[in-house]
């Protein structure tokens, strides 16, 4: 039987960059839904084998300018409690808090560049272990309170927050761990307004992103993802049985 995954995309150019194979490889058959085009409150996507969240550039608190994001956050909370596989990704890991009901709140400066994460015990236990050493891409400007009953996971000194669990099937990412090096010079086009605001030098992040997207290229991107869904998987097969 085909899996089934359906990816929210905000933006034309965050696709699911290097899990894409990943899933594909799986067997599964992987379906774009586009917030702004297709309406979310109409579509069948919570009910899916995988929900992805993607990435995009606006946030959790900004339902009085999309409303749309209103459904979104509200079908996310609807999978969270179904307790079958959800990844939320940098800037939409922060609707997954906001529907767990954890504040959400911005950083007095954005988080833009490669470092490091610090996993914590429970970090280092998960698949989010094939990080440990390497530098991610960090690209935010909001940061979110600890869900209760959440699994706190990695952090930086900027962002404590940077990762967390719910269980075996939930699971968001302040940081990109599918990031694409052929997809950066088309995020940093689409997001230049973003980057001159925040006083980014889009050369440097270039050079860095040219020599550090090699280094997480496939095998431990893919394993990340295997690890995180052969457990997620497992957990919904015992939940049916």
């Amino acid at each position: 039987m085909t899996m089934r995954c359906v990816a929210l995309r905000h933006v034309a150019f965050e696709d699911l960059g290097l899990f894409e194979p990943v899933l594909k490889d799986r067997g599964c058959e992987v379906e774009y839904v586009c917030a702004g085009f297709d309406s979310l409150a109409e579509q069948d996507w919570v009910d899916d084998d995988l929900v992805v969240v993607l990435s995009g550039p606006i946030g959790a608190g900004d339902i009085d300018l999309y409303p749309w994001l209103g459904d979104e956050i509200a079908g996310i909370r609807r999978r969270l409690y179904s307790q079958r596989p959800l990844l939320g990704l940098c800037l939409f890991a922060q609707p997954m808090a906001a529907a767990l009901n954890a504040s959400v709140m911005p950083l007095p400066t954005q988080e833009i560049g490669w470092g490091t994460v610090s996993l914590t015990a429970a970090g280092g236990n998960s698949p989010l272990r094939q990080t440990a050493g390497l530098d991610l891409l960090h690209w935010h400007g909001d940061a979110f309170d600890l869900p209760q009953g959440a699994a706190l996971l990695a952090s930086t000194l900027m962002t404590p927050n940077q990762a967390f669990s719910v269980g075996p099937a939930a699971l968001a990412l302040q940081f990109h761990a599918e990031v694409n090096a052929s997809k950066m010079e088309p995020g940093s086009i689409g997001h230049t307004t973003e980057l001159r605001a925040a006083c980014v030098d889009v050369c440097p992040l270039r050079v860095a992103s040219a020599r550090q997207c090699p280094a997480f290229q496939a095998w431990r991107s893919s394993r990340l993802l295997n690890e995180w869904l052969d457990t997620a998987d497992s957990n919904t097969r015992s939940g049916q049985s």
